[in-house]
């Protein structure tokens, strides 16, 4: 795997979402947590199960579009055998949406039913929503929505603050600011991350995290990338998509750094197929 050097990035209003979500929890009857499809575990908040405790949750996983369907199943499988409830959807499309607010009154009917039963007709149900920058959880809740109540952004940390949103007269979701581990314990995952761009670009080498990708998607993918550029996967990937494509600088050398942003791009923007980059078994 192509070295990409240390990755740390931890904005400092992170760790003041962590003490908002703690506070926070005592107002919702359930907590939504949006992950990205294409990397589950790496796009989770390993501080969310303890900070969640026996709240119920939702796990939504996000971008199945730009997902292996395989991969995808058996993440949803190994998720619901710790007791979590899954749906699968995706955003930008729509595809699995209408899914939500049905799984909601199923997961929390209980809840509705002692209340119906105590008088307490017409108190919303609250949801508090957490997910990691860029996972796609403005993109959610402007659906849920129907309207642009939240700044959705592709760059990490767009959304600010927390705020209410009525997604139906029985359900309000709480909208919390992403949040994103203070140290990378495990590297492999912040490049997960950083290859979906959860990460600022700015805190990496683009060549060298395009060409980790790039090894990657060779040994898990390699009929997706031949076919999307055209190569033989048999030397430097960067140098191969450079060639293919006429990405070249004075005196004919191939155009490395315009392949990495190419590479980069297309992956993230499911142009090259259904990538998932981790699996249950890992």
């Amino acid at each position: 795997m192509s070295e990409i050097g240390n990755i740390q990035w931890f904005p400092g209003h992170m760790t003041k979402t962590r003490r908002l979500i703690e506070a926070d929890l005592k107002m919702v009857d359930a907590v939504v947590e949006i992950t990205d499809a294409r990397i589950p575990e790496s796009s989770r908040n390993p501080i969310l199960d303890e900070l969640v405790g026996s709240k119920p949750r939702i796990m939504i996983l996000n971008k199945c579009d730009y997902a292996d369907d395989v991969s995808t199943a058996l993440w949803r499988k190994y998720y619901e055998g710790r007791g979590i409830t899954v749906i699968t959807c995706d955003c930008r499309s729509g595809k699995g949406i209408n899914k939500f607010l049905p799984t909601v009154k199923t997961l929390l009917k209980e809840l509705i039913e002692r209340r119906k039963s105590r008088g307490m007709i017409g108190k919303a149900l609250r949801l508090m929503v957490v997910g990691i920058p860029n996972v796609g959880k403005s993109s959610f809740i402007n659906r849920m929505a129907n309207s642009r109540k939240t700044k959705v952004g592709d760059r990490p940390g767009v959304t600010r603050g927390k705020q209410w949103v009525s997604i139906d007269k029985d359900v309000e979701l709480l909208d919390m600011p992403g949040i994103l581990w203070p140290k990378f314990d495990d590297q492999l995952a912040a490049q997960r991350l950083a290859f979906t761009g959860a990460i600022k670009d700015e805190v990496t080498d683009s060549e060298a995290l395009a060409r980790a990708l790039g090894e990657l998607l060779q040994m898990d993918y390699p009929e997706l990338l031949k076919a999307r550029y055209k190569i033989l996967c048999e030397g430097d990937i960067l140098t191969e998509i450079a060639k293919a494509r006429g990405m070249l600088i004075s005196g004919g050398e191939p155009d490395t750094e315009r392949a990495a942003a190419a590479l980069l791009d297309e992956y993230r923007g499911g142009k090259i197929g259904k990538i998932t980059l981790e699996t249950p078994q890992e």
